[in-house]
């Protein structure tokens, strides 16, 4: 930056600072509750933690008894300590005391952070929002109205909150004519450029099935809903901010404004924004393609530029995903991007209407300089700040530069607690400007520092941070999971409609079998199809018998002495290089199964994924268990425990996991030693036949993996009962799991070993909804744990339980969100849901559709149209834990809903089946966490998320009861069930004499 330019930002800054010397901003202002509950939230980590997790669930505290309760949960003992001081202020006036100062203690409590959330809500009603604004301006603010509520999860809802805008735009159009411009008055507007009305509007809400996914439908859906608000705030000579909210909206966002502003019909009209975020990386790169095509179109538009809001989820998610960190990590890197993008803007004023949109007082004086240095007009840039927060610098603001709006969010209080706590939230950062100008009395010359020479500083400074990742094993990097999906990227997004174009290139070719390093082709053959489409036939698979079995048995049995006495080391590079194969062909992977089983892309994806992840981790944990261990210390002798391969393994897979379960039940008995038949499912031996090219691939020797494709009724009983076979590992039905069991207990003549069987079978998972729940999650977890793939997952949620006072919220939203779904082809990425997997699948589920009218009310019963295995999506109410919906797998789109009258009876219900694999809850009560974590007892609980998608390595997946046999896949003890531990004791002591080692347990 020009020095002389820097020097006047600060000069600038430092005269702002005196202008307001002695004011605060009521938030901090010691002398009212918010203020002193802000001063011990800046002190007390774990109170702020807890204040912020209160207030966001106080709008669902109906009763007295709960509020308290929750207060209680809250605030006492733990690390947050006793309730302070501060938050009995106000009960305590009362003078009364025993059990009625718990309720007035809570009443007020209440009262004070509503009136918390107040302060930064223009009105909850129409009629009450546009008497406030009249009186912003009225004090020389102009306003921008946002309504609150973004979060829909239904069109219903999205509707509401369109119809939410036309409303609050009627109510202003009937007050607007008595409103005076600001400034030298142009035609009615403010400045003599901005129009008086302005809406800033969440894009997202507007269309509840909007994912990054489906990109155009996206786009699309969000227009439709949008037009009719921009034509209103048009035929009021308005103007529509379009506001930018998480990572993955952004796309959709920037494409939906060139729309909307190059729509012939809007064309004409220039009072249409854009919100950028300048702690996105990319946004630099955003804003100059923006207004590269804003002078192409010759359309003139407006840009808000803010330093972003969702920091924190979205660095958290980024790391979860495994996605490169989208935003600057150093809040210097904003500030230094801030004033780039502001250069730029204001270098194109002519085109773009400029809005700042901060409370920084070294950006506000960084904008007012650079402009005034590149002559920019004053009626080409205003300034904003939000209401309810940062007084004085808003109102210096107004008499520095005359031209401030106030962003005034609106409505209901519910939603207006998600607003509250992210205010909070940037309020009491550490690096938070007001924070420090007016808490922490940062002096002035740090504060207006230009950010370049703060970032340096900090670099300087900043200790290394210690993480606390895995130790590498044997050279090998420490274990991380394949990044999931992330359909922002348009290269994902195009590659996929290639990728299966590519399959179906293929469509009807012959699928032999691969036994001994050799491709066996066989007469008997049977097609896998589209579910979607079962007339299309995508390849023509080979079946084995029993002759094949034992050819493919006695390839196994003939590799395995080789392959069992090669280093670990040496089988875990293989697994190793299958990995980087199956990364390399990742998303035709997926289309195979897109095409062959009916999973929606992402589902797709995140299943290559896992089985990335398998043969990742199960390369790591193969050479850790590899090593020979000492067991013992005692001198003249030596106890060495070590681990070998069982010999042939017999891996019988399913077809809803048709990679990643294969792979991880393949890759576990290979990297062990031991050698493998592989029989898929009949429904996925298209996918299964991908592990023949991965590990051929790979340099897997010829004998280690057999593929054997065949048909149960005729070759599986065979391959589970061979004496040659001494390990099972299968996944799918509790019935088959229980018949493997029973058929391998049986010793054959030949047979040298009791037969290992490792099985993980079904589920009847639930997810409780307590009465504090954050129905925005839960109604989303539940939907997408229930009828994401179909519902045709082990994990997947077939049973909601319901505490009784939130049960008719819970349900009218849910039912709705259910209704929204779009339900087609998975290969169109707009269809949250499509077919079952064949026609048997198809005729179960409406067996049990039949089932629920008996038992309970079917309140949603979605049935698709086309010739494809589509099944009716079912949610059926009153249904109660002796029903038969209420224990009995079902494996496809039915979702039964409980109601229970406490949490106690929900998680009674919820143990109620004899299966226990996955379980949810969703709830904001720390007592009733802690009760879940230790009586909801499955394989798999998860709390306030959905109950699908455990993560190899964070989440070992696998249950107990009737639910599995065997230790967790993707977890620590996994492969230990595929080896038998030896021990050699070797007596080191000759002749009375023995060499005594360092690690011998010996005298000082």
């Amino acid at each position: 930056m020009n020095p002389a330019l820097d020097d006047a930002i600060r000069q600038r800054g430092k005269a702002f600072f005196a202008s307001i010397r002695g004011e605060s901003p009521s938030i901090f202002n010691k002398g009212f509750w918010t203020g002193k509950v802000m001063d011990w939230a800046m002190r007390n980590e774990a109170f702020k933690v807890q204040l912020f997790r209160f207030v966001d669930v106080l709008p669902y505290l109906t009763t007295s008894g709960n509020l308290s309760r929750h207060i209680e949960e809250y605030f006492t003992g733990g690390e947050a300590g006793d309730i302070p001081a501060v938050l009995k202020w106000g009960a305590e006036k009362s003078g009364m005391f025993g059990g009625v100062a718990a309720k007035l203690m809570g009443k007020a409590i209440r009262s004070n952070i509503e009136g918390m959330a107040r302060q930064f809500i223009v009105g909850e009603q129409t009629r009450e929002a546009v008497k406030n604004l009249s009186k912003i301006r009225k004090d020389g603010f102009a306003f921008t109205v946002d309504l609150l509520g973004e979060a829909t999860v239904s069109e219903i809802e999205s509707d509401a909150y369109r119809d939410g805008y036309l409303e609050v735009l009627d109510a202003i159009a009937a007050e607007q004519a008595s409103w005076k411009p600001f400034g030298a008055a142009t035609d009615g507007l403010d400045w003599g450029s901005a129009p008086k009305v302005n809406a800033s509007i969440k894009p997202s809400a507007l269309f509840s099935q909007a994912r990054p996914m489906d990109f155009e439908g996206s786009v699309e859906g969000i227009l439709a809903r949008l037009r009719p608000v921009y034509c209103k705030v048009m035929a009021m000579g308005g103007a529509l901010c379009i506001d930018m909210e998480q990572l993955k909206y952004k796309d959709i966002t920037i494409e939906l404004f060139r729309r909307l502003r190059a729509e012939p019909e809007f064309r004409d009209y220039p009072h249409l924004s854009i919100v950028l975020q300048a702690y996105l990386r990319d946004t630099e790169h955003d804003a100059a393609a923006l207004i590269a095509w804003g002078r192409a179109e010759g359309l003139p538009f407006g840009i808000r530029l803010v330093k972003g809001a969702y920091w924190d989820y979205e660095t958290v998610i980024a790391k979860q995903m495994g996605w490169p960190v989208p935003v600057w990590t150093r809040k210097p890197e904003s500030d230094i991007a801030h004033e780039k993008i502001a250069r730029l803007i204001l270098e194109n004023s002519d085109l773009v209407y400029f809005q700042c949109a901060s409370h920084n007082i070294r950006t506000i004086s960084n904008v007012m300089e650079t402009a005034a240095q590149l002559g920019v007009p004053e009626n080409r840039y205003e300034f904003q700040a939000l209401y309810g927060m940062a007084e004085p610098v808003r109102k210096g603001l107004l008499k520095v530069a005359g031209r401030v709006r106030l962003y005034c969010p609106y409505g209901e209080l519910l939603p207006g607690m998600a607003y509250l706590v992210r205010r909070l939230l940037e309020n009491t950062a550490n690096e938070s400007f007001l924070r420090l100008s007016f808490a922490d009395g940062e002096a002035e010359d740090i504060l207006l520092e230009n950010p370049q020479k703060t970032l340096e500083r900090e670099l300087a400074k900043a200790p290394a941070r210690a993480t606390a990742a895995t130790a590498p094993v044997d050279g090998l990097t420490a274990f991380r999971d394949e990044p999931l999906a992330d359909f922002t990227v348009e290269a994902l997004r195009g590659a996929f409609p290639e990728a299966i174009a590519a399959v179906r290139a293929k469509a009807g070719r012959e699928l032999p079998l691969w036994i001994g390093g050799k491709a066996v082709a066989t007469a008997d053959r049977i097609p896998t199809v589209n579910p979607a489409d079962p007339t299309e036939v995508l390849a023509q698979v080979c079946q084995a018998g029993t002759a094949e079995v034992d050819a493919a048995i006695a390839a196994a049995e003939t590799a395995f002495a080789a392959w069992r006495d090669k280093a670990p080391r040496e089988r875990a590079e293989v697994l190793l290089r299958a990995a980087a194969i199956a990364r390399r062909d990742i998303v035709a992977l997926s289309a195979a199964q897109v095409l062959e089983v009916g999973k929606q892309w992402d589902q797709a994806y995140n299943d290559v994924g896992e089985a990335i992840d398998f043969l990742e981790y199960y390369a790591r944990e193969a050479v850790r268990l590899g090593t020979p261990r000492r067991m013992g210390r005692e001198p003249g002798e030596k106890n060495h425990l070590f681990y070998e391969g069982k010999g042939v393994t017999a891996v019988i897979a399913p077809w809803n996991f048709p990679l990643a379960i294969s792979v991880g039940m393949t890759a576990a008995a290979i990297v062990t030693g031991n050698t493998v038949v592989y029989k898929p499912s009949g429904l996925a031996s298209l996918v299964g036949h991908g592990l023949v090219d991965i590990f051929r691939e790979a340099g897997l020797p010829d004998g280690v993996f057999n593929y054997c494709p065949g048909r149960g009724s005729v070759m599986g009983d065979h391959l589970v009962a061979h004496p040659k076979v001494s390990t099972i590992a299968f996944t799918g039905s509790m019935e088959t799991g229980l018949r493997i069991q029973e058929k391998a207990a049986k010793v054959h003549p030949g047979q040298a070993y009791c037969k290992k069987v490792i099985a993980e079978m079904g589920g009847k998972n639930a997810i409780i909804v307590d009465d504090d729940a954050d129905l925005d999650e839960a109604i989303l977890g539940v939907v997408y744990s229930a009828f994401g793939f179909q519902g045709q997952k082990c994990s997947a949620c077939s049973r909601v339980i319901v505490v009784d006072s939130i049960y008719d919220k819970f349900i009218t939203r849910l039912t709705e969100a259910c209704a929204s779904l779009k339900i087609g082809p998975a290969e169109d990425p707009e269809n949250g849901m499509g077919p079952v997997v064949d026609a048997s699948q198809q005729a179960k589920v409406g067996q049990y559709l039949e089932i629920a009218r008996k038992e309970g009310q079917v309140l949603v019963e979605r049935q698709a149209s086309g010739q494809g295995y589509y099944a009716p999506l079912v949610v059926v109410a009153g249904i109660r834990p002796e029903h038969r919906l209420a224990q009995e797998e079902v494996f496809g789109p039915i979702l039964a809903v409980m109601k229970a009258a406490s949490f106690d009876e929900a998680i009674a219900w919820a143990m109620s089946t004899p299966f226990a694999l996955t379980g949810g809850v969703y709830s904001r009560s720390p007592r009733h966490l802690e009760k879940a974590r230790k009586e909801f007892r499955v394989g798999n609980l998860y709390l306030n998320r959905n109950c699908v998608g455990a993560m190899v390595g964070r989440q070992p997946f696998g249950g107990s009861r009737m639910s599995g046999v065997g230790s967790k896949a993707g977890g620590p003890d996994y492969l230990l069930q595929f080896v038998d531990p030896r021990v050699v004791t070797e007596n080191t002591i000759r002749r009375g004499f023995t060499p005594i080692d360092e690690d011998d347990e010996w005298f000082d």
